[in-house]
């Protein structure tokens, strides 16, 4: 079933991108863009994240990303960073 339509993606590519260490949706979008174009999958994103979806460290509970995954540039280890830029060709409404 596909989670983003805008960028066709299914459950098993969140599944398999969690299984590599995507477990927020600011990761995932990182990892495939889910979520950076309409943002209607997030909630469904978060769902399935939390499902069960994102491997666990067996030590601390926590998903294996937040403790394999040093800070760099000011953001927390396991943060997922900011969400990639939208397309330079996208304007607001109404912007000339």
């Amino acid at each position: 079933m596909f989670v983003c339509s805008c960028f066709g993606i299914t459950e098993q590519q969140v599944r398999d991108h969690a299984a590599t260490g995507a477990c927020t949706p600011r990761q995932m979008a990182s990892a495939c863009g889910a979520g950076t174009d309409c943002g209607g999958c997030v909630r469904r994103i978060q769902a399935l994240l939390g499902r069960g979806g994102c491997p666990r460290s067996e030590a601390t509970g926590l998903p294996a990303a937040a403790t394999s995954r040093p800070a760099q540039d000011g953001v927390p280890a396991g943060a997922g960073g900011p969400l990639p830029a939208l397309a330079a060709s996208r304007t607001l409404p109404g912007a000339a």
